[in-house]
């Protein structure tokens, strides 16, 4: 369900929209546009993300996207999500992420959440 452009809404309720941008989905190089309230935007407008699947591995739950273009300032990060099984029919999502940092940006004045 996790790869599936689709399905994105039913287990990320935050995205409202997600739609097949280019290639074949499941594919390294499959690119899709996400919209929604991912990130809460000053305008209350929809944030946006354009992201290309970097690689997949449906065995271990392991998916790796870049992140392409995007009004949430993301722009050129690697996300990686692994699911692993938690309990009864639940699943843990770690979620992790490298981005370069902005221009003048120092470490103390990173948020980390």
């Amino acid at each position: 369900m996790v790869s599936q452009t689709k399905k994105r809404a039913e287990w990320m309720p935050m995205v409202e929209r997600c739609t097949d941008l280019a290639g074949e989905e499941g594919l390294p190089g499959y690119v899709r546009l996400e919209s929604g309230f991912m990130f809460p935007q000053q305008d209350g407008d929809r944030s946006w993300i354009k992201e290309r699947l970097v690689s997949m591995d449906s065995t271990s739950h392991n998916y790796v996207n870049k992140m392409e273009a995007s009004n949430v300032g993301l722009d050129g990060s690697i996300n990686t999500l692994k699911l692993v099984d938690y309990w009864d029919d639940s699943t843990l999502v770690n979620w992790s992420f490298q981005i370069d940092p902005l221009e003048g940006a120092s470490e103390d004045s990173i948020m980390i959440i």
